[in-house]
């Protein structure tokens, strides 16, 4: 999101409305067009994100909308998320890395977030979570979130040229890839079984439930033409695969894995180049790679490809606990995470689902 500006005398005070529920659909066109012009066209800041937590994370979402004179100023779009294991959350936006106010104005971002804190009261929620990019000064937000760092890369003019950035240690593991007889296939929904049992795999050996496959399904379905899928098989089983969505000039990449048992065909890697290039070939001039924990495995992988960091400020009006209470960081969840990790397949996909949906 662009910097919010010193705010306008000029400008008349803003009525902030809340939508909810069904009345959200009519309103998406002309939130989107907003979104598009002030967010650079970013995916993950497009309000149609509201129908996808709602068709596939049954959240109840909101939207606050700022208006002057019917002119909208500014949005916050936001997610209730209600767990009986963990409690209620007000979140904009739960399984993205980027929400938050939407704005240009910093007085037009005051009173929406003074509009969100009421509502979080009125919720009884734990706490608000804004997952901003750069700070926005409110009173009511006197904690914040800043371990992660957001993984970019600068994307040039051709594949040719990306290709030529890399080292060499890079390029040989992709040309591993390539010997071993792996290959690629591209679509949308015909492609999400395969990338679903994965996932579900992949997420059962970090120790994390899974999300639903509903909530993939409702990616594909809402951004035709820009969610797809990438798919890596070796002799007929797929081995990796990874959902990607193109935003007009940034592709990001929220989801993706890889079996570990097939480590050594650099699956992985092949499947990322093909992932850069893609973007390249829709004339990006971003690939976001998500967040990562600074010195992680996961923040070196996408270092090598030439990812820088950028700054990620989550903010949290407090209510109840603490903002790390739902964090595994510490080593806090270390014990659950080894049993989740023993339990088979089969079963992480059907009790993971109702689980993370109630984490925020």
């Amino acid at each position: 999101m662009r910097p919010l500006r010193e705010p306008m005398s000029t400008v008349a005070a803003p009525k902030v409305i809340c939508h909810a529920g069904e009345e959200l659909a009519e309103h998406l066109p002309r939130w989107e067009a907003f979104a598009e012009r002030l967010a650079d066209g970013a995916a993950s800041r497009r309000p149609t994100w509201l129908t996808v937590l709602r068709q596939g994370l049954r959240h109840k979402p909101f939207c606050l909308e700022a208006v002057v004179e019917d002119r909208i100023v500014g949005l916050l779009p936001l997610a209730l998320v209600s767990s009986p294991i963990f409690g209620r959350f007000l979140v904009s936006l739960p399984y993205l890395n980027t929400g938050g106010v939407l704005c240009a104005d910093r007085d037009v971002a005051a009173q929406l977030i003074d509009h969100a804190v009421s509502m979080a009261d009125a919720l009884d929620v734990r706490y608000l979570e804004l997952r901003h990019e750069q700070p926005v000064e409110h009173p009511a937000l006197k904690h914040t979130l800043t371990s992660k760092y957001h993984m970019r890369l600068e994307l040039p003019r051709s594949a040719e040229e990306l290709w030529k950035s890399f080292d060499a240690k890079v390029r040989n593991q992709v040309r591993k890839g390539e010997k071993c007889g792996l290959t690629m296939a591209w679509g949308g929904l015909e492609l999400l079984g395969q990338f679903y049992d994965v996932f579900a795999h992949n997420m059962r050996d970090l120790g994390t439930p899974v999300f639903s496959r509903k909530l993939f399904r409702a990616i594909l379905e809402n951004f035709p033409g820009d969610a797809e899928i990438c798919a890596v098989s070796l002799e007929g089983r797929t081995i990796a695969a990874a959902l990607i969505i193109h935003g007009r000039g940034t592709t990001e990449v929220p989801s993706a894995s890889s079996l570990r048992k097939f480590n050594s065909t650099c699956a992985n890697m092949l499947m990322y180049w093909h992932l850069l290039q893609r973007a390249v070939e829709r004339g990006q001039r971003k690939f976001d790679f998500g967040r990562s924990t600074v010195d992680s495995n996961t923040f070196r992988f996408k270092k090598q490809w030439g990812a820088q960091p950028e700054p990620a400020v989550w903010q949290y009006y407090l209510r109840k606990g603490t903002v790390g209470d739902m964090r595994p960081e510490g080593g806090k969840y270390d014990r659950l995470i080894r049993l989740w990790q023993k339990l088979p397949v089969w079963l992480t996909r059907l009790i993971g689902p109702p689980i993370v949906r109630g984490i925020p």
